[in-house]
């Protein structure tokens, strides 16, 4: 059997998109591949003001009496990937280290997580990848993990996708958030269809689901999206997202629940990016999210402002300064981060 090996390079699924991911490709034979990928990220994080610390914000956020400032370097989101390719059978795994576990006291010692394990043949894909609601395209190149996630659809899970052309539509796992998930029988339901083009993309998204309260009522509840990344001048982008609708766990990372009680929750939820090259390897992209619910009255917010520099086309470099706030509350924090990534 003949072996070779390449540098194959693949496309960032998240933040810093602007520079390249390399992969190492093995050829077994013509037919017969496999692929080993991923990077070393570590981020430096200050956060200061009257919303506890976190190493990425999410939609939920814990308010505090009085400020706080808190420091962190930490390496959790680097992660590694591994794409077998047999013909018309793709097999692909992935594993970052925000897992469980860990603390400063002694070793740090954060355990592995499994982000991505599927197998696609053909038009078919099954196993656990990010659900068919989102546009992973529009999310932002961020410091921060994700970048504005209280306006993103972000959510990995297990699933069987069929996808023809532009069309894909999934049968995914139920989980009601805030109900009786012993009784979650029947899958959310999702069809996506993606206009592609030389201008860039955009994606209309539908789901349908049954959730169940914890009095034991049956609910049926409905949400649809639009996504997209548009090229504008030279290199730019602009970058958006906007849901409606009783999506719940799908949108915001915890901001909105999928029951309250024995009502159903309403979100709306919206995120706008532009990013702009100054040269070819430095670029900036200010970001803005925001997210409200109708029955808990949750309103929540981020924004930041970053610049990126690529050293190499393997290692790039940069800031960002933002803000956090729970409206509802009247609690914000502000953040600072330097973030650097190796791409293995």
């Amino acid at each position: 059997m003949k072996h070779s090996v390449k540098l194959a390079v693949a496309g960032s699924l998240l933040a810093f998109s602007g520079s390249a991911l390399s992969g190492y490709e093995i050829e077994l034979s013509e037919n017969d591949k496999l692929i080993f990928g991923g990077y070393i990220k570590v981020d430096a994080r200050y956060v200061d003001g009257d919303v506890a610390y976190k190493d990425f914000w999410t939609g939920g956020g814990t308010p505090l009496e009085e400020s706080a400032s808190q420091f962190r370097i930490f390496a959790n989101e680097t992660r590694f990937n591994t794409k077998y390719i047999h013909g018309d059978v793709t097999g692909f795994i992935e594993m970052d280290f925000f897992g469980t576990g860990g603390n400063q006291v002694i070793s740090n010692s954060t355990s592995p997580r499994i982000r991505h394990a599927f197998v696609s043949y053909k038009g078919i894909l099954a196993g656990q990848t990010w659900t068919t609601f989102m546009n992973t395209s529009a999310i932002p190149e961020s410091a921060d993990f994700a970048g504005a996630l209280v306006g993103l659809s972000f959510v990995r899970q297990g699933q069987i996708r069929y996808s023809a052309g532009g069309f894909q539509v999934s049968v995914e796992n139920p989980e009601t958030f805030g109900g009786d998930t012993s009784n979650d029988s029947m899958p959310d339901v999702i069809g996506k269809y993606t206009f592609k083009g030389d201008w860039g993309n955009v994606n209309v998204s539908v789901l349908g689901r049954e959730l169940n309260t914890l009095g034991g009522s049956s609910e049926t509840a409905f949400g649809a999206s639009i996504a997209g990344k548009i090229n504008t001048f030279g290199k730019d982008d602009f970058r958006f997202q906007y849901h409606q609708g009783e999506l719940g766990r799908y949108i915001s990372g915890g901001a909105a629940m999928d029951v309250v009680g024995e009502e159903v929750e309403d979100t709306t939820a919206w995120l706008a990016a532009y990013r702009h090259y100054w040269t070819d390897t430095l670029r900036s992209t200010a970001l803005y999210g925001w997210v409200e619910t109708d029955v808990t009255e949750v309103e929540r917010s981020q924004w930041g402002v970053n610049l990126f520099q690529n050293l190499t086309k393997e290692l790039a470099i940069g800031f960002e300064v933002g803000q956090f706030k729970m409206e509802e509350v009247d609690k914000d924090s502000f953040y600072g981060q330097f973030s650097m990534r190796y791409a293995l």
